[in-house]
């Protein structure tokens, strides 16, 4: 299962958390935020990734797929709206 969120601003930090923590992969999508707005959530998502031992992948310029860790990975390829992306 693949949660794809669009935050709204830092404080929907709280959701890209629950989603990774419970074991779901997310797909973050930060394109609509202003740059000072996406770079702490970024920053943020990275160290709960480097904490829990998963994996941070960039899909686009502001799209991130974080996958938590003991899971098979998902390659972009797979995410049925992402698949543009991979190429």
């Amino acid at each position: 299962m693949i949660k794809k969120l669009r935050p709204k601003d830092y404080n929907d930090a709280f959701y890209v958390g629950h989603c990774f923590r419970s074991g779901t992969a997310v797909v973050m999508d930060v394109s609509h935020l202003p740059d000072d707005v996406a770079r702490p959530l970024v920053d943020f998502c990275a160290g709960l990734v480097y904490g829990r031992g998963g994996d941070m992948e960039r899909l686009d310029r502001k799209v991130f797929l974080l996958q938590p860790p003991a899971r098979p990975r998902i390659a972009a390829a797979h995410i049925p709206d992402l698949a543009h992306i991979a190429d």
